[in-house]
């Protein structure tokens, strides 16, 4: 996923489930079931519903589609090890999620974290803010080819910088995550960019120089959008930037080689090395700068005033497994720091919500719904203009409904793929609409393998970042706005295996 930073599985090894007992409305139940329960569970707890209630109406929602199954002659067995495979495939993204946990906490104590937004208080002001967001995860994003790299190291610097300058948390999330998959989707390290491709029958740098007649006009009006809201931004009710800097080289050793660990996990990322082991480098490394950088930090976490051999190793697990707390008299500084180290354990959360949302999307396929739900969108597409609409809704839908970004690329493409070639049209143009609509959505559902990693990696709620994540809901609307104006609609020009 170009965002999970695992490899996918394998597009041929991918099964769709079809079931001829279900028909279409029967397959909706319990996406409209779910839909009503989520929508009714957000009325009662607002931003609390991710604490807990919104993982157990994923598995009420699984169980209604259970119950349906059951009576479309689905056994019980067999949507038990459809949702096997499906938290199975999600593995990769549960270890990545207690990685990012465990680097978060070491590159607190070790300054690093400290160091970004000590340096970027002083660079960054508000009017410049947003837009600079952009274009830095941009950078990142497509020398690593994953946002979940990039969130995980600068996102959560600048999400510490924007609350100290008194910009909103959801604008400043937006704008991480609007240049995060900006440079995803367009680097050729990015799974998902390879993926998309494989699965209509296209080739890699093909699908992404067509990708840029849609993608760039989206990012320049993101962009544009950001600058705008950056002169609007009011800062009366921001921090005291000057005092903020002050405290941090109070409380931390602030020194330059602190950005070698980061830098070297960026080069670890773009020299292909597994992002796994990249984050485990990374995390270890913070552990071990934290020694050398930050003596009197890992004393304190480990509740000691000499550092012993026993006492060093306590206060590095400590950061790395658990909450901890960076002792300071700045009470923003604290809430800032509070939010970065949350260990191993703050990732729990996200993880039980992947699980219980495997579950439902593992049972949704299993019984056929998702095949079916495909199959009703593609029988719309009497038009080119339908056909694309139709692929587009069928990504939106997979990723509400199996909440995992690969199917929401390999179901459509699979589906879709020979009704572009009976068009005519190029599969290019299948590819595109996948990345367009599938892989830059897939953040905007909290229970979205990716909505939940972003959310819980930020710190900042779907519901918070959503309007504000243009870039990723701009671009499903810009490629309808080419399809419906045939605007470089590419055709069929030689034969495609």
């Amino acid at each position: 996923m170009e965002s999970q930073d695992i490899k996918p599985r394998q597009p041929q090894d991918e099964h769709i489930v079809e079931n001829k007992e279900l028909n279409i409305w029967e397959a909706l139940i319990p996406v409209i079931a779910l839909v009503a329960m989520l929508a009714f569970n957000v009325f009662v707890y607002g931003d609390d519903a991710l604490s807990g209630s919104n993982q157990f109406v994923l598995l009420l929602g699984a169980a209604v589609a259970a119950i349906v199954g059951y009576f479309n002659k689905v056994s019980f067995n067999q949507m038990i090890e459809e949702v096997a495979e499906n938290i199975k495939s999600t593995s990769g993204a549960i270890i990545i999620l207690l990685m990012v946990g465990a680097l978060a906490g070491t590159w607190l104590i070790s300054g690093i974290i400290p160091a970004m937004i000590y340096y970027g208080l002083q660079i960054l002001n508000p009017t410049i803010f947003l837009a600079a967001c952009v274009v830095i995860c941009a950078i990142i994003s497509i020398a690593t080819g994953s946002s979940w790299t990039t969130s995980a190291t600068v996102g959560i610097a600048l999400i510490g910088i924007g609350e100290a300058l008194g910009v909103s948390l959801g604008m400043t999330a937006g704008a991480v995550l609007s240049g995060a998959y900006f440079g995803d989707k367009m680097s050729p390290l990015s799974d998902t960019t390879n993926l998309a491709p494989a699965m209509a029958g296209g080739e890699l740098f093909s699908h992404i120089k067509y990708m840029t007649l849609t993608t760039v006009p989206t990012i320049i009006v993101t962009l544009i959008v950001f600058i705008i809201l950056g002169f609007t931004q009011n800062t009366e009710g921001a921090a005291d930037t000057s005092t903020l800097i002050n405290d941090i080289d109070k409380t931390f050793n602030i020194s330059g080689w602190l950005f070698l660990v980061p830098i070297f996990v960026i080069f670890l990322i773009v020299k292909k090395t597994s992002p796994l082991v990249a984050l485990l480098i990374g995390t270890l490394l913070g552990g071990v700068f934290a020694l050398i950088f930050q003596p009197h930090i890992v004393a304190q976490i480990a509740g000691v005033e000499t550092l012993t051999l026993e006492s060093a190793y306590k206060g590095v697990m400590n950061a790395i497994t658990v909450n901890t707390s960076i002792e300071t008299d700045n009470e923003t500084l604290k809430s800032l720091f509070a939010a970065s180290g949350k260990g191993m354990s703050g990732m729990l959360g996200t993880i039980w919500l992947i699980i219980c949302a495997m579950t439902f999307g593992g049972i949704m396929d299993a019984i056929g719904a998702l095949s079916k739900i495909s199959k009703a969108l593609l029988s719309l597409a009497s038009s080119t203009f339908g056909l694309f609409a139709s692929t587009v809704a069928s990504c939106l839908a997979l990723n509400v409904t199996a909440s995992d970004q690969y199917l929401a690329l390999v179901v459509p493409g699979k589906m879709f793929k020979q009704a572009y070639e009976d068009k005519g049209l190029a599969p290019e143009n299948l590819s595109r609409t996948l990345e367009d609509s599938g892989t830059v959505t897939s953040v905007l559902i909290p229970w979205n393998t990716c909505g939940a990693y972003q959310s819980g990696v930020l710190g900042v709620g779907v519901g918070e970042y959503f309007i504000y994540a243009i870039f990723n809901w701009l671009s499903p609307i810009t490629t309808l706005i080419f399809a419906a104006f045939r605007i470089k609609i590419k055709m069929l020009t030689k034969k495609y295996s």
